[in-house]
């Protein structure tokens, strides 16, 4: 059930928006590319894994096969898990994919990194604070990235695969929030159309909570993003996402492009993004 949890406010400090840039920053620098699918990607999900592990989360690779356009191909997410005082408290996930574009020159600074770091942080900060009345899954997944045009085969490969398997546990999930492009140093984050109305409202209380209103706008407009297979099996789920990263105001020149790189990944916006999700998390209570 979605509710308002009266408690002490849990806090993203700039320590931990530089653990989220650090980490992005190290993604980049030592694993460009990493396509989905490929050896390159299960590495950077191993760099992720003891990152994660380094945060204190209980972290660990969900390797799965997958159909591809291009044949059969090895993926493998990375699973973050943090349980509070009672196991049988119901979930909040948190969802970044790490990988890049495929047939372009992306090291995938802001579209994919950014977020992953975010994630280890976000995940820093559960562990040292211990939030109440809830358990936390973050999820930092592969493929998310198509290679020629989305469909059953191509794309979303990591996010399918973690929809179905979080459904077959049959765990209690308030909501699954995707996160995506939220680095960018004119941070703008947009709430898709697509998208459950509860968390929409549930963001919107979280951003009105720490002035970002103005900051945080539902858009009119349908994202393809990890959160839709979440969705279409049942859950409660939303994106988060800055889509105008660009040169200019309302382009996004820089995506899937050799431009997207860590010198426009910035801290400030890492620590915005990281106190709306942490004040998203403390809008939550067990019934």
């Amino acid at each position: 059930m979605l509710g308002a949890l009266v408690a002490a406010a849990l806090v993203f400090a700039p320590a931990d928006a530089h653990l989220a840039r650090e980490t992005a920053n190290g993604l980049v620098s030592r694993y460009t590319p990493r396509d989905g699918g490929t050896e390159e990607g299960r590495w950077a999900a191993v760099f992720i894994r003891d990152r994660a592990v380094e945060s204190g989360l209980k972290a660990s690779l969900d390797r799965f096969e997958a159909e591809t356009e291009t044949g059969r191909r090895t993926f493998a997410n990375v699973e973050g898990v943090w349980q509070g005082d009672s196991p049988d408290a119901p979930w909040v996930v948190f969802i970044s994919h790490f990988d890049t574009k495929p047939g372009v020159s992306c090291p995938g600074a802001n579209d994919g990194a950014s977020t992953t770091g975010l994630l280890v942080a976000l995940g820093r900060c559960v562990v040292r604070q211990r939030p109440s009345g809830v358990n936390v899954l973050f999820l930092w997944t592969d493929g998310e990235e198509c290679r020629r045009a989305y469909g059953p085969k191509d794309g979303f490969w990591g996010s399918r695969h973690a929809a179905a398997k979080l459904k077959a546990s049959g765990r209690q999930v308030l909501g699954v929030f995707c996160l995506d492009m939220l680095g960018d140093r004119n941070l703008e984050i947009s709430v898709p159309a697509n998208g459950s109305p509860a968390l929409r409202r549930i963001v919107h209380r979280a951003a009105e909570s720490l002035g970002l209103k103005n900051r945080v706008r539902d858009r009119a407009y349908n994202v393809r993003d990890d959160h839709q297979a979440f969705l279409d099996v049942g859950f409660r789920a939303l994106d988060l996402i800055d889509f105008d990263y660009g040169s200019a105001p309302g382009l996004n020149d820089w995506w899937h492009t050799e431009k997207d790189t860590m010198d426009k990944v910035s801290e400030k916006s890492l620590l915005t993004a990281g106190r709306l999700c942490l004040a998203v998390l403390g809008q939550f209570r067990k019934e």
